[in-house]
């Protein structure tokens, strides 16, 4: 299990600028001009897998070096959806600071797999997130608002895919990132298959498990 990422990368910090955003909608939608301090800004993390094609995340952990390394808040089951209108959307909960690194084990239920991966998050995705995009409210309103949310999304084959968003909406991927294969103790997850083939096994064995194309 991974404690700490600090020993493996170690990444000079670049001081950060305040970023001003000026902004119009146009399509009959009247939206004002946005500006978010760093403060401002309550970042989140989830985590997402493709539907019938659950995960099970034994260890995230997050780093921003010399300031705090952390778990991450997610973990265990990781279900749909990750794609269409019902993605990409997970569960997870709020990060303090915003990492540098971050660091994943877990196992793939479809394909009997533990992986393991880490990433180095791209120096200037915070600034990105805070561009305002389109939010809608439950009223129906569209505000700007800024994508405060990273979506992690593990797929067959070891793949992870990172998103952005304030919304399932306005999600923009910003990387795909590679795992590799790593050893684990089967017997550890035998009941959790069990009750995962029971709900997706004749889907698996209909479509099987595609490991590219996601």
């Amino acid at each position: 299990m991974i404690r700490s990422v600090a020993a493996f990368v170690q990444l000079q910090h670049r001081k950060r600028h305040r970023l001003a955003i000026f902004c119009t909608v146009s399509l009959a939608i009247s939206v004002g001009c946005s500006y978010w301090e760093e403060d401002d800004i309550s970042w989140g993390i989830v985590a997402v897998a493709p539907q019938h094609y659950e995960m099970w995340i034994i260890n995230a952990h997050l780093e921003k070096p010399g300031v705090r390394s952390w778990r991450a808040p997610i973990g265990g089951g990781v279900r749909c959806c990750w794609m269409g209108p019902d993605g990409p959307f997970g569960s997870g909960g709020p990060i303090d600071p915003f990492p540098s690194l971050i660091a994943l084990h877990w196992f793939s239920f479809s394909e009997q797999k533990f992986y393991s991966t880490l990433f180095e998050v791209p120096s200037d995705l915070q600034d990105r997130m805070r561009v305002p995009a389109p939010t809608a409210t439950q009223s129906k309103d569209v505000l700007m608002k800024p994508r405060r949310t990273l979506v992690l999304g593990l797929a067959p084959g070891g793949e992870v895919v990172v998103w952005m968003m304030s919304q399932r909406s306005n999600a923009v991927e910003v990387m795909r990132v590679p795992a590799v294969e790593v050893e684990g103790d089967l017997e550890a997850f035998e009941i959790r298959t069990r009750e995962y083939l029971e709900q997706h096994g004749a889907y698996i064995e209909e479509h099987g498990v595609p490991l590219e194309g996601w």
